[in-house]
């Protein structure tokens, strides 16, 4: 008890602050996302998303050996397509020459140890901007889920070392996982968007992929009827765990920091890696409130990622990734 315990003395200076301190950042602690476009000696900004870019495949060559030069070893792949190559069922994702399987094979090709991870959802190849096939104004979901699977082994035979479907469709963990094992894909491994709230914070990854819902009839306006409710705890931890059941190898939440009560929940709950999304939001708010002398952006960035590590993440999906690294 006081005075004979006094808590400050292990905050008397920076050296006892850093040896006693229980959470650290790493670079082994990212996965960083990329946004990949069409064309060539191509890093388009993104507006909505200051310092970030979408990348041609010549530039994302470029990309993953400064990544790799930074002590990153992991990135998650996007790719924007062009109008013209999308419908209802996207198609075009299963495309075996399409923008993803090249940008896998140039990741691979530049940096072959560099773990690849790849977006599995149909938004971004959708007419309509959403995760699945659109019907009489509702989104199918075993359909959709058997196209997932055909993406999905598209990509790993293509050279990708994990799927992560985003997509929140119920049961399609289970038929990925099966439809890899049956192509004797016994290796690649799923990471599950198992906790995907129908966020407010995903306009501008929404603005960098062009994968907004469209308004028009018999459309649903928004992505309600799959991604979760923000009001929910328990049905994340119901959806995590049936995930697991059905072959993930690891789960992830996202957002990140407005569901760091879920993250725990989740981390005490399953046995497997726990990955957050540090989402386009987040990176954008603390971009304007640093551009407007609000906030010290380096501070307030390391502040967040610690947060969420603390709160149980094995990884965090990160566009301050490269920021964070450098200041380390």
């Amino acid at each position: 008890m006081y005075p004979l315990r006094r808590n400050r003395r292990l905050r008397t200076n920076p050296a006892i602050r850093h040896l006693v301190r229980e959470t650290l950042l790493t670079p082994s602690d990212f996965l960083v996302p990329l946004f990949v476009v069409e064309g060539k000696s191509t890093k388009e900004e993104i507006p909505s998303m200051p310092d970030y870019y979408r990348l041609s495949l010549d530039y994302l060559e470029k990309e993953v050996k400064e990544l790799w030069e930074l002590g990153l070893r992991a990135v998650l792949l996007f790719v924007k397509v062009s109008d013209d190559l999308k419908d209802n069922k996207g198609s075009e994702a299963v495309n075996d020459k399409g923008l993803m399987q090249l940008a896998i094979k140039t990741v691979k090709n530049a940096c072959p140890q560099m773990l690849v991870m790849t977006d599995v959802a149909l938004d971004p190849y959708s007419s309509f901007g959403h995760d699945g096939i659109v019907e009489d104004g509702r989104i199918l979901n075993d359909e959709s889920s058997e196209i997932l699977a055909e993406m999905s082994l598209s990509h790993a035979n293509a050279g990708a070392d994990f799927v992560a479907p985003s997509d929140m469709m119920d049961g399609r963990i289970r038929t990925i996982r099966e439809a890899l094992e049956d192509e004797g894909l016994t290796d690649t491994g799923i990471m599950a968007y198992s906790a995907k709230y129908a966020s407010a914070f995903y306009g501008p990854f929404r603005d960098a992929l062009d994968s907004a819902p469209v308004d028009q009839k018999d459309v649903p306006e928004n992505k309600n009827t799959y991604q979760m409710d923000p009001a929910n705890r328990m049905e994340a931890l119901k959806e995590t765990r049936m995930d697991v059941e059905e072959g993930a190898d690891i789960v992830m939440i996202k957002p990140g920091l407005c569901y760091l009560d879920i993250v725990r929940e989740i981390r005490d709950a399953v046995e497997v890696p726990v990955a957050v999304y540090q989402v386009s939001g987040e990176y954008a708010m603390l971009k304007a409130a640093s551009e407007k002398g609000w906030l010290d952006h380096d501070a307030v960035m390391m502040e967040q990622l610690t947060a969420i590590k603390r709160a149980g993440a094995n990884f965090i999906a990160s566009y301050f990734a490269k920021d964070a690294v450098r200041l380390m």
